[in-house]
């Protein structure tokens, strides 16, 4: 058998990022940005002010306080958006609002409630009843967060809400980006019946389908085509060939791929798949390669559990390389053990698991069924919050024991 890593090895040295597009912001979440991006714009623009209040000129109220107040003339209001740029002789202050330009005279700011009127008598004159505690306070200067053309994003960072929020405050209103892969879906096995009709003896419900459309969307990519497939026939060859008409980036297969009479993945594609062992429970049975026209094949186990911990492996991390994204694995977390479980001998073990939460100091991990690891225990996964992760030179785990989970 060989190992996760040789066989992922084999899939990501064929797996080719997609060339980026220009996309408007507006449209670009859940996108990978496909180039670094530069502010337009610094952040913040000019420098502004941090409070309510008034901007004045420090040395006029440093020895300010409530045994001995500073009055001072008022004689400009610069609310936000405000063009203006009064000049503060000796003795005078502007009101000013949050996010207001400060004059190029103020060298401070006064909140209001470091006044005796405060904001009720603030247009006259100001008295001053604690002064600001440094040169530069509540100003908000200039380029502090970012200067215009500094990078804000590296390539292939995520675009979610707070990455959007950033680009567009340094005046980006259109990025590169990723594609998303267009994959297909193909379910196989004479036994699956789609939807809720009325099973006969030897049928089950087609639930591979739906599991790996969502999980391909997770990953910011996009579901195409979905097939399923009996064994007889050429089914599989036949949704390879109408994969090119979709210009699918990946086709994946559940069923058919290991050592039984009627793996119909393994005999329609012989000649383009390559068949293998690999050393993990589940998903020992995998198959890849690559079509003519360049599409991905990817042959997963039928077992639902299997064809869950499959895509998370192998088929996931490709997604995400095709779209360029710097972290392409999930987070890894080490938590103990609730309870004993047995794992296989000789390989990786990756179990559905649940995280106990109720000590909040100290969470641990259990199976997220107790039929264990089970790969047809498909109803488990609707609980399940995580693998743990176990070597494959580890015999059992004990209640205790830290183990490597990857988080969802």
């Amino acid at each position: 058998m060989r190992t996760v890593e040789e066989h992922l090895e084999k899939i990501l040295a064929v797996t080719r990022r997609l060339p980026p597009v220009a996309i408007s912001i507006d449209d670009a979440r859940g996108h990978t940005l496909g180039a670094d991006a530069h502010a337009r714009s610094a952040v913040p623009v000019f420098d502004n002010s941090a409070m309510d209040g008034f901007a004045v000129r420090y040395a006029d109220v440093a020895e300010a306080g409530a045994a001995h107040p500073t009055t001072l003339r008022v004689v400009a209001d610069i609310p936000a958006g405000s063009e203006i740029d009064p000049q503060l002789s000796p003795g005078q202050a502007a009101r000013i609002m949050t996010g207001a330009p400060v004059p190029s005279a103020a060298d401070a700011i006064v909140p209001f409630e470091d006044t005796v009127g405060g904001l009720a008598d603030s247009l006259d004159e100001v008295i001053v009843t604690r002064a600001p505690k440094t040169l530069g306070a509540h100003i908000r200067r200039a380029a502090e967060d970012v200067a215009e053309g500094d990078v804000v994003l590296p390539a292939g960072t995520l675009l979610e809400a707070w990455q959007l929020a950033a680009l567009a405050s340094t005046g980006i209103s259109q990025v590169p980006v990723a594609p998303r892969p267009r994959v297909v879906v193909v379910s196989t096995g004479s036994e699956l019946v789609a939807g809720s009709g009325p099973l006969s003896r030897g049928q089950i419900p087609e639930s591979n389908g739906i599991l790996l459309a969502g999980l391909v969307e997770e990953a910011g990519a996009e579901v195409v085509l979905r097939r399923a497939v009996d064994d007889s026939g050429d089914g599989p060859a036949q949704v390879v060939a109408e994969a090119a008409r979709w210009e699918a980036d990946a086709v994946i297969f559940t069923g058919g791929v290991s050592a039984g009479a009627y793996e119909i993945v393994r005999q329609s594609l012989a000649s383009t798949m390559e068949f293998s062992k690999v050393a993990m429970q589940p998903g020992k049975p995998q198959g890849f390669g690559v079509a003519p026209d360049g599409t991905l094949l990817f042959g997963l186990p039928g077992n639902p559990v299997s064809a869950a911990v499959s895509f998370e492996v192998f088929v996931r991390p490709a997604l995400l390389r095709m779209q360029g994204r710097r972290i392409i694995h999930r987070q890894l977390l080490h938590l103990p053990a609730a309870t004993d479980w047995r794992t296989p001998p000789g390989r990786r073990q990756y179990l559905p698991v649940v995280i106990d939460r109720s000590d909040p100091m100290r969470a641990s991990v259990r199976p997220a069924t107790s039929g264990g690891s089970g790969s047809h225990l498909s109803a488990g996964l609707g609980v399940a919050e995580a693998y743990a992760v176990v070597p494959a030179d580890v015999a059992q785990v004990a209640r205790g024991d830290l183990v490597e989970v990857m988080l969802r």
